[in-house]
């Protein structure tokens, strides 16, 4: 019994990350959440890495023309707005990086997922606005550092890496599949840079409350769903609206912060 509720657990978390990465609504808010009503204590840090990883296979295996494309042929404006977005995200992170440390006991939850419902009105009104736009390649060197500004903004559990970089991409006139496509590429660095930072801390503290078994039903979870989640999202973008984020994010964020100060449920 115990082995298939951990089973249920890594799945649940599995498709909270695979869905959330890619969807406007924040992976690590949402995995922070069911951590905290699941009441997992131990191996979350070591889980999450873990999940990030999955995700980032499926980046890479939408995106893989793109990739090999900018692997052949690396010179181009592309390939130098993700390397500057990328840094300035870097920076970004380290600055703030007292206050990102403060947020993960999830104090600022509720303010966040209403940021994020914030931002996306800001894409929504954006995407309206812009009439065709401009490929990745013809963007400015502000476009990326605006982008790469907000992703870093984005490590805060809550606020949307994905509705970030879009929101910043569509606000500087990209054009929408390709306001996509920069985000999830600019994904690429960012998960992996963050793996590699967690390495000691996951040597330290193993596994905790998961098995291995346990750990790797919820990465394939996690690859499919986000897989899925891009090809919906990529969709999404040309062709609907992002209204029903906007609803959820902001409801949800009322929700925390009542649960906060008045209700106390979790």
């Amino acid at each position: 019994m115990k082995a298939l509720i951990e089973l249920i657990k890594c799945v649940v978390l599995g498709l909270v990350q695979g869905l959330g990465e890619f969807l406007p609504i924040s992976s690590s808010g949402h995995l922070l959440l069911v951590q905290r009503i699941f009441g997992i204590t131990e191996g979350g840090q070591l889980f999450t890495v873990l999940l990030h990883v999955a995700t980032l296979a499926a980046v890479c295996i939408v995106y893989r023309k793109q990739l090999l494309e900018l692997i052949r042929h690396p010179i181009q404006w592309k390939t130098l707005w993700l390397i500057v977005a990328t840094v300035v995200t870097a920076a970004v992170m380290l600055v703030f990086k007292k206050y990102f440390d403060a947020a993960e006991d999830g104090r600022f939850l509720g303010w966040c997922f209403i940021l994020t419902a914030l931002l996306l009105t800001a894409a929504e009104i954006a995407k309206r606005r812009v009439k065709g736009g401009i490929v990745c390649n013809d963007m400015k060197w502000w476009h990326s550092v605006l982008i790469g500004g907000l992703q870093g903004i984005a490590v805060f559990p809550g606020v949307s890496r994905s509705g970030a970089t879009i929101t910043g991409a569509l606000m500087c006139g990209v054009r929408r599949d390709e306001a996509a496509e920069f985000s999830f590429l600019l994904s690429i660095p960012a998960i992996l840079g963050g793996a590699v930072l967690e390495v000691p801390d996951l040597i330290k503290n193993g596994t905790g409350d998961f098995s291995w078994y346990g750990l790797i039903v919820g990465m394939i979870v996690a690859g499919v769903s986000g897989y899925f989640a891009i090809r919906f999202m990529l969709r999404l973008i040309t062709k609907k609206r992002f209204t029903g984020f906007i609803i959820y994010t902001a409801a949800l964020g009322v929700f925390l912060i009542l649960n906060q100060y008045v209700l106390h449920l979790f």
